[in-house]
């Protein structure tokens, strides 16, 4: 059995602006260790598949930036997408593209930008994942514990049927639910029935690609064509680039797995982050005496439980709580950690403003 991965590389990070911009954004940066998301991902996923069989789909935007951070990737592994179109077109060309080359192989599906600190035990669940992918036409996700009631995640909700495979716990789906009000994720919490969704998934190309033939009959249409002109041997990209623009917008999860009865969930806990947000920093990231994560060069007094970062000009900071300071070369962020999840509406400020080259 050959096991691939995909890796999906397409996102802005537009929540971690102004560090993460247009031309560079979180996935191609150091936000925690001396590597980039991308190339730790890369790295962590190596200890199990051969960075032959490891595939990125991005944007147009950053091929060339991959090709820099992970030259020993084969070239034609990066496959481009003109625009991006959601999960489930990202998932669609790359199960095209895999099953040309493995057709018996399982896929690995998951993000270039989340951290994941225990990587032997994220390696041992990948295995455990692609062991249950093999029954049927099982899909096979991984669930991550919640610690709090987190409102910026979808969830996962288990049934009670449980088995044990390589003593870990796989759970049956009952349905995946979106994200929920702070009510709502408090009750998620209680129960005990609910997982964060990673966005990691695993299953063999084969199945997902009947799967998409079922479910979703006009993003099939558009992948058939693209299978018959590969064998032309005319460039793919440039195929994919005329091609692309008839694909649905959809998610793999409102497409697939909200649709689907066989679904299985592995509970985690791997110490696993999205880095979503700023506040990401608080969960990954030491603090001084005063509950501040600082990055830079920083002269704080009386300063508490804030965010800071400098780009190498001083940031002096007196008597305040609570808030997040990003200064870059061209750009100043101040707001509160509550407004962590909303920068993104600063963003589309700057485009109002036709201010676009502050993204």
């Amino acid at each position: 059995m050959t096991i691939t991965a995909v890796i999906m590389a397409g996102g802005k990070g537009e929540r971690f602006w102004p560090k993460s911009r247009t031309n560079l954004p979180k996935q191609f940066l150091n936000i925690s260790g001396n590597k980039s998301m991308i190339q730790q991902t890369i790295s962590r996923l190596e200890k199990l598949i051969d960075i032959s069989r490891i595939f990125i789909v991005t944007n147009e935007l950053y091929a060339e930036l991959i090709h820099a951070q992970l030259p020993s990737l084969p070239i034609e592994n990066i496959i481009i997408e003109p625009i991006g179109r959601n999960t489930a077109p990202c998932v669609g060309i790359a199960s095209l593209i895999i099953e040309e080359k493995y057709p018996d192989s399982t896929m690995v599906v998951l993000p270039s930008d989340h951290i994941i600190e225990n990587e032997e035990g994220f390696i041992k669940i990948l295995k455990t994942a692609v062991e249950v992918s093999q029954e049927g036409n099982n899909l096979v996700t991984l669930g991550i514990k919640p610690t709090y009631p987190e409102t910026g995640y979808g969830y996962i909700e288990s049934t009670k049927q449980v088995s044990k495979v390589n003593d870990l716990e796989v759970h049956k789906v009952s349905k995946f639910v979106e994200k929920p009000d702070s009510e709502t994720a408090q009750a998620y919490l209680d129960s005990g029935s609910f997982f964060w969704n990673s966005g990691i998934f695993i299953w063999k190309t084969a199945v997902i690609r009947q799967y998409i033939k079922e479910l979703m009959p006009d993003m099939h249409d558009v992948l058939e064509t693209l299978k018959s002109a590969f064998e032309t041997n005319i460039d793919r990209n440039e195929l994919i680039r005329n091609e692309f623009f008839r694909m649905p917008d959809q998610s793999i999860d409102y497409g697939i797995m909200e649709k689907v009865n066989n679904i299985y969930v592995i509970p985690c806990v791997f110490g696993w982050d999205d880095v979503g947000s700023w506040t990401a920093l608080d969960r990954i990231n030491d603090h001084d005496e005063n509950g501040n994560v600082i990055k830079g060069n920083i002269l704080n007094l009386d300063t508490k439980r804030c965010i800071i970062e400098s780009n190498g000009k001083l940031v002096a900071t007196l008597g305040i709580e609570d808030l997040i300071i990003v200064d870059t070369e061209d750009v100043t962020l101040i707001c509160t950690k509550e407004k962590a999840q909303e920068i993104k509406l600063l963003l589309k400020e700057l485009r109002t403003q036709k201010l676009e080259k502050y993204l």
